[in-house]
C-alpha cells in the first residue's frame, strides 16, 4: 500500500509498507496534530530520539492532512516521519479506526495505538489504547529487550 507522507524536510513523499522492510519500526497512531496528549506524545518520542534510533525507526500517523503534519512537524521540531491518513486507510488496517464518545457524542476517530514492527514488517508488539505519560519510556524499554 503506498501512502503519503511528509519526510523531515518537510517534503511530500510516497510512502511504501515495503520501505519498512529490513529494520524494526515504531508505528504511533495518534488522533490530531496540535493537540495537547498528541503534541506530549510526539515530543516524547521527539525527545528520545537518540535512545531510539539506535534500534528502530518511527512514524507518527493521523488523519490530518500533509500540510498539517509539516506546521506541526516545524512548530514541535518533530525528528521523525509523520503519515497523512486521511481517508483512515492505514488506521482501518491496524484496528485503530474506532467508533468513540465524547460526552454522550458518538463519534470515528484513532484510538491512540503504538506497534512494534520487525524487520520482516511484522507486528511483534502492540499497545492499545495508549496513556500518553511514560509510554514513549514503555517502548524504549521492549525496543531495548528485543
Amino acid at each position: 500500500m503506498i501512502f503519503q507522507a511528509i519526510d523531515k524536510n518537510g517534503e511530500e513523499i510516497e510512502f511504501n509498507e515495503q520501505q519498512l522492510i529490513g529494520k524494526i519500526t515504531v508505528l504511533y497512531f495518534y488522533p490530531k496534530d496540535n493537540t495537547s496528549g498528541c503534541t506530549k506524545e510526539a515530543c516524547d518520542f521527539r525527545d528520545n530520539a537518540n535512545r531510539l534510533t539506535a534500534v528502530a525507526d518511527v512514524v507518527g500517523i493521523s488523519p490530518d492532512s500533509i500540510e498539517s503534519h509539516k506546521k506541526f512537524q516545524q512548530k514541535q521540531m518533530l525528528n521523525f516521519m509523520l503519515v497523512s491518513d486521511v481517508g483512515h486507510e492505514l488506521a482501518k488496517k491496524y484496528g485503530v479506526w474506532k467508533e468513540k464518545s465524547m460526552y454522550g457524542r458518538k463519534y470515528m476517530g484513532i484510538e491512540r495505538s503504538t506497534f512494534i514492527l520487525d524487520k520482516k514488517g511484522e507486528i511483534i508488539k502492540e499497545w492499545r489504547k495508549v496513556k500518553v505519560p511514560g509510554h514513549v519510556e514503555e517502548v524504549l524499554c521492549f525496543l531495548l529487550n528485543i
